[in-house]
């Protein structure tokens, strides 16, 4: 299954009946749930991985064009976190109470799975000015969001981990 997010690519394996989607465009996320509170934010992807049995959270971050500069660098690792927490609960809210009977049943079965992986992908250009270290942005993460993954990810097209089931062009 393909994902664009910008101009990257996600291809996610799925013919083992596991489950790709861009959650921070499903209508109960768009039209329900961030009325909740002001302020309330998303990842962009929802991969359920049946082989492993996890519900990956996977952000992205293409600083590679200047609209992604909003979020200062020093905010970054926060403010995944923060959309790691705001769809967690979006997905418990979905999963009872979304209009769309896909987005209720996604929600449903990535509450089932056994764990949660948490991916912050960032793809920068290394000669600009604002290079942000992903070791730094890793210690973040793990800080913020042991709770939910003591092992969160920082990577890029050419890092992934290999039980990363998905690739990107």
């Amino acid at each position: 299954m393909d994902i664009q997010e910008g101009t990257l690519t996600f291809t996610f394996e799925t013919d083992d009946g596991s489950l790709a989607s861009q959650y921070d465009t499903w209508a109960f996320y768009r039209k329900q749930f961030i009325g909740i509170a002001n302020g309330i934010k998303a990842v962009d992807f929802i991969y359920l991985d049946n082989t492993q049995k996890t519900a990956w959270l996977i952000e992205v971050k293409d600083y590679r064009h200047p609209d992604t500069e909003r979020i200062k660098p020093s905010d970054l690792g926060e403010t995944v976190a923060l959309k790691v927490r705001d769809t967690l609960a979006g997905l418990v809210a979905a999963s009872c109470n979304a209009n769309d009977p896909h987005e209720k049943e996604l929600a449903k079965q990535a509450l089932k799975a056994k764990k949660f992986r948490v991916v912050l992908h960032m793809e920068q250009n290394q000669h600009r000015l604002k290079f942000i270290d992903p070791a730094d942005v890793l210690q973040k993460l793990k800080q913020r969001l042991k709770a939910v993954d003591a092992h969160p990810c920082v990577v890029h097209q050419g890092s992934l981990k290999p039980d990363m089931r998905w690739t990107i062009n």
